[in-house]
């Protein structure tokens, strides 16, 4: 072997020993905040309160167990549900204007719709809650994801504007500003 070939294979080594070492402390995790927080589980773990599986890393609530499983399997809460007995989220959507007063139920129900859709998928995006306030309606929600989704759907079946902020521990901030109902902004005149 040559004595260039060789001062090459030895930068090469070295070029990837030092990127190992470059990446050791980097978090490898992709698992959401909550996730992060909680113990390991034991699979599989059934949540008391939603019924969702844990099981292969994942919560669910169409796992299908086998007897064993089910003999074998804890009890025990999904971190969604703990979220919401903590009344902590991840997600906050502010509802306000004019117009979302006069069709509050409307917009409820297509929360409801879109959680309801997102949780029989996802059991970890849930509705913490849904408040009135003066200016309009607060929604809690587990995760950020589903927050982001509420407000693109509200947007997108009523119109008005959304504005979206991210903060550093990884919660969103959305704010729907709805003023007047879809299309009635055109046929308004003299």
């Amino acid at each position: 072997m040559s004595a260039k070939r060789q001062i090459g294979l030895q930068s090469k080594q070295s070029r990837g020993l030092i990127r190992s070492l470059n990446r050791s402390a980097v978090q490898d995790d992709k698992s959401p905040p909550v996730a992060r927080k909680t113990p390991p589980l034991h699979e599989p773990t059934v949540c008391a309160r939603c019924g969702a599986v844990f099981l292969r890393k994942t919560w669910r609530h169409n796992h299908a167990l086998s007897e064993a499983q089910i003999e074998g399997a804890e009890w025990g809460f999904c971190p969604a549900c703990q979220q919401v007995s903590r009344r902590e989220g991840q997600g906050r959507l502010l509802i306000r204007g004019a117009a979302a007063g006069r069709n509050r139920d409307a917009i409820e129900k297509r929360i409801h719709n879109v959680v309801a859709r997102a949780t029989k998928t996802q059991p970890e995006r849930q509705l913490v809650s849904l408040d009135a306030r003066d200016s309009g309606l607060e929604v809690l929600t587990t995760s950020q994801k589903l927050a982001h989704r509420l407000a693109h759907e509200l947007k997108k079946a009523f119109g008005g504007r959304v504005t979206y902020t991210w903060s550093d521990d990884g919660t969103l901030f959305a704010t729907w500003d709805y003023q007047t109902p879809k299309g009635r902004a055109a046929r308004q005149g003299p």
